[in-house]
């Protein structure tokens, strides 16, 4: 149905919402207008009242009113475009409006049904009354509105009618197609500076428009769908890179032959790249490729079984590696005192043994610089070490003793006769107390030195002396630069991971008791703080001497004093505790940052408390 023709009686808009409302007058001489059916609505919507304002004037439904609806809401998109002579002149849309009938007279004339059934229920008996009664009145305060009751209230439906209620129609005046101000309007759609020499709107080039109207296909990302850990996908592995398939093999398998991983890889894959690749994540061991303990756990990390550390995984799992190649394994054996044996899962493979002939003594050479490091003397009591200690000196005795008598002859000719007494050396024992035990340095087992060592002396039972080195003063200046805090026994654990990685038979130590490394720490510009551990505490004597880096030439140095003098008085304290104490001993000079850093460097957070390194109970 067409609307050119017909009459518009009004029009009006409300800018901020972008509604429009217009009336068009009805053909009620049309023989397709029912004229009982349009008396009956103008009833119902106006009644039988004089009074109020009524809506069809006529008596009769003559008028119809369309209302707008935004046909969307993104018009960014959108233009109306003119073509004129052979121009096309573009202009931008704020607002798209689709017409549509209002049926609101329905709703009006529901709400006077609804009266007139209500006056007629109420009757005229009260009405006839010159008094009226008297009520009494409840008079209530309404309770403050809370943040997300408003909020409720504001994202109803409601309130969002009431508001757009509340903004004022603007009245408007219709002007047809063919009006002269319409046509006069049309003008404004042409383009008016089309003499310019240079136009600021168009500053994109051809290509670079042509690629905004058609850009490039994006490729999909294909979603890996989610399996299980623990399944690895073969069409997943083969996409990887050649070192990447066999490090993920070997970290999902641990042991195999090298013929079962060439049957894993694809077809055609070369054995000698395989042999590079498999060298750089696992180990020959019995004729079997074994994983790396650092592949299998990298370095800062915790089991997520038990929480142990990567560190000492890694020791212990390597020391298990040693003791299944049965080349080399029975000395480790006998020094850790084992009474049940290990016996490997997979068949020792031969012929991959004759096949590498060279990785197998490059592996061997590689793990027999770990065994003295990874046999831990966790299971060595006090009384088998100082027994091991006085055997090897007796020994150490009876081999310099047939030196010297070996000797003896040759230096008798050269003194003549200086005189000189040819008595006999006596070796030297240290005794051992239970309170100082003798640390693991290079050449040595179970922490006594090994007579065949280089680097013992036999003729004091030590190294080059009992005066501490430079070298192992810097080492535990560099440590405590790094840790501010550690323990004795966390002092001597890294003291030993350094000697392991020096070159076997490469050391400028000597042979460093416990008492040279304290005096040593002493003297490196820290102290020793003597921190009240509870009485229930299990930690041993090298657990409770913890040290402290005192000064290290910085600003920082008066926290950490602080802090210290608060774990002399205390085994644990809140954060509250240091929080008051760096303010009142430094005034302004201790901010949060300062006392995130000091608890970062110093200590460890447990259960709420705060603990100094290496202080914790296990």
């Amino acid at each position: 149905m067409s609307y050119d023709n017909a009459a518009h009686l009004a029009a009006r808009i409300k800018p901020k919402q972008q509604k429009v409302e217009l009336e068009v007058a009805m053909d009620t001489m049309s023989p397709n207008y029912c004229r009982s059916k349009g008396e009956q609505i103008a009833l119902n919507v106006d009644g039988t009242s004089s009074e109020d304002p009524s809506v069809y004037s006529m008596k009769m439904m003559d008028k119809q009113t369309f209302s707008s609806i935004q046909a969307t809401t993104n018009t960014s998109r959108f233009a109306a475009a003119v073509f004129h002579k052979g121009e096309l002149h573009l202009t931008p849309l704020q607002g798209i409006l689709q017409m549509r009938p209002s049926f609101s007279y329905l709703d009006k004339a529901d709400t006077k049904h609804r009266e007139r059934e209500a006056a007629n229920e109420a009757g005229d008996s009260s009405q006839d009354e010159a008094e009226e009664d008297v009520k009494q009145i409840t008079v209530r305060f309404s309770r403050p509105e809370s943040e997300q009751a408003r909020q409720r209230r504001i994202q109803s439906y409601e309130f969002l009618q009431k508001k757009q209620a509340e903004e004022p129609w603007v009245h408007l005046h219709y002007h047809g197609i063919k009006d002269g101000r319409s046509e006069h309007e049309r003008q404004y759609l042409y383009c008016q500076a089309m003499d310019a020499t240079e136009n600021t709107e168009l500053v994109k080039t051809p290509r670079e428009y042509l690629a905004m109207l058609m850009p490039p296909l994006a490729e999909e990302k294909v979603i890996k769908p989610m399996g299980p850990s623990n399944v690895l996908s073969m069409a997943q592995l083969r996409t990887l890179p050649l070192g990447e398939q066999v490090r993920t093999l070997m970290k999902n398998v641990k042991v195999m032959p090298f013929a079962n991983l060439m049957g894993l890889l694809a077809s055609g894959t070369d054995s000698i790249a395989v042999l590079r690749c498999i060298q750089q994540v696992a180990l020959l061991v019995q004729g079997n490729w074994v994983v790396k303990s650092d592949v299998l756990y990298p370095k800062n990390t915790c089991s997520s079984h038990s929480g142990v550390p990567a560190e000492v995984l890694c020791r212990g799992r390597d020391f298990v590696v040693i003791l299944s190649n049965a080349h080399y394994c029975s000395e480790v054996w006998e020094v850790s005192s084992a009474q049940q044996g290990c016996i490997y899962l997979i068949k020792n493979a031969d012929e991959n043994i004759s096949f590498f002939p060279k990785l197998l003594n490059s592996v061997r050479s590689v793990c027999s610089r770990r065994v003295v490091f990874a046999a831990a003397p966790a299971h060595v009591s006090g009384d088998q070490r100082l027994k091991a200690a006085r055997e090897s000196a007796r020994e150490s005795h009876a081999l310099m003793q047939r030196e010297l008598d070996a000797r003896r002859p040759k230096v008798s000719t050269n003194t003549g006769s200086s005189g000189e007494s040819s008595t006999p050396v006596q070796v030297k024992q240290e005794p051992i107390s239970d309170s100082e035990e003798p640390m693991d340095t290079n050449g040595s087992i179970n922490g006594y030195p090994d007579p065949t060592s280089p680097l013992s002396d036999p003729h004091n039972g030590h190294g080059h002396g009992h005066a501490f080195t430079p070298e192992l003063q810097e080492f535990v200046r560099s440590t405590f630069r790094k840790h501010y805090v550690l323990c004795l026994s966390e002092v001597k654990r890294l003291f030993n991971l350094h000697l392991a990685s020096l070159p076997t038979g490469h050391s400028v130590y000597g042979h460093v008791t416990d008492r040279m490394l304290q005096d040593t720490i002493l003297q490196s510009q820290c102290k020793q703080i003597l921190v009240p551990f509870p009485p229930q505490s299990n930690a041993t004597a090298d657990e409770q001497k913890v040290f402290g880096l005192w000064e290290s030439g910085e600003t920082f140095d008066k926290h950490r004093q602080v802090l210290y003098e608060i774990f002399m008085k205390n085994y644990r304290v809140r954060r509250s505790v240091i929080q008051t104490r760096l303010t009142q001993e430094l005034s302004d000079a201790a901010t949060k940052t300062d006392v995130d850093r000091l608890l970062k460097e110093c200590c460890t957070s447990l259960g709420g408390m705060w603990y100094l390194k290496g202080t914790v109970p296990s």
